[in-house]
Order: structure tokens, then C-alpha cells, then sequence
């Protein structure tokens, strides 16, 4: 669904942001984050999101692009309980590399040393995104891609 088309239907009540929520399994916070994100306000007098953001409004950008799951279209969920097996990495060379396909949580684990370490926020926000199983691959693949650019490995 478009994000203007989505703000179109928010105002008119024929969508609510719990709905929206559900729809994409994420808590209606969540939803809200996106939106405000994006650009927009939520005008409480009005009830109408407002744009403050740059120009252009993103209103033709799909709004499931922003999440890493496909929206819930069917309320059966026991269909979606067969589909949801992880499979072994699948390398797309021109749509995506290995972060962005460990970020989808598609690779199995591997063995690795335990090390901690301290992160910031924000970096820690997109690593806990990652269901805790990738968690390790998807560091270290941010890393090495990171490395071989820098030419520290090959």
C-alpha cells in the first residue's frame, strides 16, 4: 500500500494504526515511528498526519518497504506457519549482498568465538532487528565487508 494512499485512509477512518500494526506484525508504536520518520505529524484539532519534512513527500513509496516482513494479508495464520522455515542463504548479487540478506534472517548460524563489546544505540537498534541467530553472522559480515574494503582482507 502507498504511504499517501495509507494517510488517505488513516484520515478518512477507514484504517486504523492498529490495524496497520497487525497487518505488518509490529506494535502500533512501531507504525507510528515509521510514519513520523517519514516526515510527517500526527495533528491532533485536524486528525490528519502533516507533512514537515523535506520535499518531495514519499507518498508513492510503498509503506511495506520499510518493514523486513511482508504485510499479513490472510488472518489464517496457520497457513503462514508452513512458510516461515528458514532456508539456507540465497546470494542475489544484483538486488542484495549478505548483510542485506542476513538482515532478512535467511542464514543459518555458525560457530563462533564469544567476544563482547559495547555498541551505540542506533547500531545496536538495526542488530537487535535480527532474530538472535544471525545476530553473530550479520556482524561479522558487516565487518568483513567493511575490511575488504579497506583492503585488511581478502
Amino acid at each position: 500500500m502507498l504511504i499517501g494512499e495509507m494517510l488517505t485512509k488513516i484520515t478518512k477512518e477507514e484504517m486504523t494504526i492498529k490495524e496497520l500494526a497487525t497487518m505488518y506484525s509490529v506494535t502500533t508504536q512501531t507504525i507510528q515511528r515509521k510514519i513520523k520518520k517519514l516526515g510527517y505529524e500526527w495533528d491532533k484539532k485536524k486528525s490528519i498526519y502533516k507533512y514537515i519534512g523535506k520535499s518531495p513527500q514519499p507518498l508513492d513509496i510503498d509503506f511495506s518497504t520499510l518493514f523486513r516482513k511482508r504485510p499479513i494479508i490472510n488472518n489464517n495464520l496457520s497457513e503462514l506457519k508452513g512458510k516461515n522455515k528458514k532456508k539456507g542463504i540465497v546470494r542475489n548479487s544484483s538486488t542484495s549482498d549478505v548483510v542485506d540478506v542476513l538482515l532478512a534472517g535467511t542464514k543459518p548460524p555458525s560457530k563462533r568465538v564469544y567476544q563482547g563489546f559495547y555498541f551505540d544505540k542506533d547500531v545496536l537498534s538495526i542488530i537487535n532487528s535480527v532474530p538472535k541467530n544471525y545476530k553473530s553472522e550479520l556482524i561479522n559480515e558487516a565487518l568483513r565487508k567493511v575490511f575488504k574494503e579497506k583492503g585488511l582482507l581478502k
